[in-house]
């Protein structure tokens, strides 16, 4: 057994006069299955720590890795842990511990984005400790939590063109990806730190980087020392200049759809790091601090959480999970789904079959022992298994503002269809008023970032949980359904 003391590798350390000398709560190691560790963690006190197996789970439309179980020990206490797709930090045997990723996730992989040289990464903090330093990071977007589509680390992207069957090289997304409005949502700095890329200009001195340099990029060099990246801007504000030094919560730009975006709006939003054990750059997994973050600052008492999405084939079962909700003051006690064929089923965990084609949005709303109600939606894209090689339309659905929304309110509705160009999107705001039908520009896959999303307005008469529908169906009739969790306040 090894002892490791402190953070187990070096961490790439660039001097900047007036930074603090800040240093993750985090300790971070790698390990292979058989291994044992003596780990300090950052309060001093010691975790004995053993991994002890790694199972995958694979679709059989990509083979790609769809969930993971890791099996750990920590001080003498066993348990199961997921691998990034939405999981957060549990505590085992007094410490809090999750596995950002798995060394399964390079057998299909098109790229290497973690730095990863043993079959695991494990993170541990002290149990009774925030996972970040208080007061050094805040939520990068001015937006409702899960305001939009999303991916997160080790999801298949899917939000633009869908997954495609027939391609086996699989992008498990590194980073966290926002939807939502495009030149509207406010992107702002999650920690302080000193711009070292912005409008394709880099600082001087600084050549080894881990990601794109591109004009609609923005890096900023954090005080703890990891790499932040804020892509696909619509715009950047003047302040933000290579060299400027730039506080959290300060506006970066707006959200957008430019670069190497698919064609639909979101900030992806990634922390970078060579804190690992081959020194290479690897992805410092930011689901965990988003979440902590946004709890801190809006308080929300219950968050659903039924993602990440599926890819099926047509009757083959697919296991939709709302596990992931929390309550943040007791226990989620119910689970109510409601799903696009009008059926309801109630628990954490449902089982689904779907004999045609699409897109489907499935509701999950949660209830907790204090009466507190949360909604969020399960996307399963299916394919026509007699059909493998056709595509099914895509939604993107987004609203502005998601935040502070009071009765007669205007609020922006905005949508884009990808995979067909016929009909229009259709709209119910879940209030009883009359359908409103749009229809967005097709994109190219060629010229994706041109082209609007439709758009149009729309206000609440009284407060309350409005869930928001949008359709489009392409020319073979399949249909894609898209659904917005809409919070009018009192």
């Amino acid at each position: 057994m090894r002892t490791i003391s402190g953070l187990l590798f070096a961490a790439f350390v660039v001097s900047c006069k007036s930074a603090p000398d800040l240093t993750p709560i985090r300790v971070v190691t790698e390990m292979d299955v058989g291994d044992a560790q003596e780990i300090m963690l950052k309060d001093g006190s010691k975790a004995t720590l053993s991994l002890h197996r790694i199972e995958v789970f694979l679709d059989s439309l990509r083979e790609a890795i769809r969930d993971v179980k890791v099996e750990v020990e920590v001080n003498g206490e066993k348990a199961i842990i997921g691998s990034g797709n939405y999981n957060l930090p549990v505590v085992v045997g007094g410490v809090k511990i999750d596995c950002p990723v798995v060394k399964e996730y390079y057998t299909n992989s098109n790229d290497d984005r973690w730095g990863l040289s043993k079959d695991a990464r494990l993170r541990l903090w002290p149990a009774d400790s925030p996972l970040m330093e208080r007061g050094t990071f805040v939520y990068p977007v001015r937006q409702k939590w899960f305001a939009s589509m999303t991916q997160s680390g080790n999801e298949p992207p899917y939000v633009d063109w869908g997954e495609n069957p027939g391609s086996k090289s699989i992008y498990y997304h590194s980073g966290h990806d926002f939807g939502g409005a495009e030149g509207m949502d406010e992107v702002i700095s999650a920690m302080d730190g000193v711009v070292i890329s912005a409008l394709g200009d880099t600082l001087d001195g600084y050549h080894d980087f881990p990601g794109d340099i591109r004009p609609d990029v923005v890096w900023v060099r954090s005080d703890l020392g990891w790499f932040i990246r804020y892509s696909h801007l619509d715009s950047t504000d003047p302040e933000i200049r290579v060299g400027v030094r730039v506080k959290k919560g300060q506006t970066i730009g707006l959200m957008g759809k430019q670069g190497g975006s698919g064609g639909w709006v979101h900030l992806h939003f990634e922390l970078k790091t060579r804190e690992t054990h081959s020194g290479d750059w690897g992805t410092e997994e930011a689901y965990a601090y988003l979440w902590e973050a946004y709890v801190k600052e809006h308080k929300p008492k219950a968050i659903a959480v039924a993602r990440p999405h599926h890819l099926v084939w047509t009757g083959q079962t697919v296991a939709l999970d709302g596990s992931k909700s929390r309550s943040m003051q007791g226990d989620i006690e119910s689970f109510e789904w409601t799903f696009t064929d009008g059926s309801t089923a109630s628990g954490p965990i449902q089982n689904k079959v779907y004999a045609e084609p699409g897109e489907y949005s499935e509701i999950l709303k949660v209830t907790d022992t204090d009466g507190n109600v949360d909604y969020d939606f399960a996307v399963v894209q299916v394919y026509d298994r007699n059909h493998p090689g056709q595509t099914i339309p895509v939604l993107q659905p987004a609203y502005y503002p998601s935040l502070d929304i009071r009765a007669g309110d205007p609020v922006i509705f905005l949508v884009r269809s990808f995979n067909t160009d016929v009909g229009e999107e259709t709209w119910d705001f879940g209030d009883g008023t009359g359908p409103v039908a749009v229809r967005s520009e097709p994109p190219s896959r060629q010229n994706y970032t041109e082209g609007k999303f439709a758009e149009t307005v729309h206000s609440f008469s009284q407060p309350g949980d409005y869930i928001v529908t949008v359709e489009r169906s392409d020319a073979l009739g399949q249909k894609a359904s898209a659904h917005l969790h809409v919070l009018v306040e009192e």
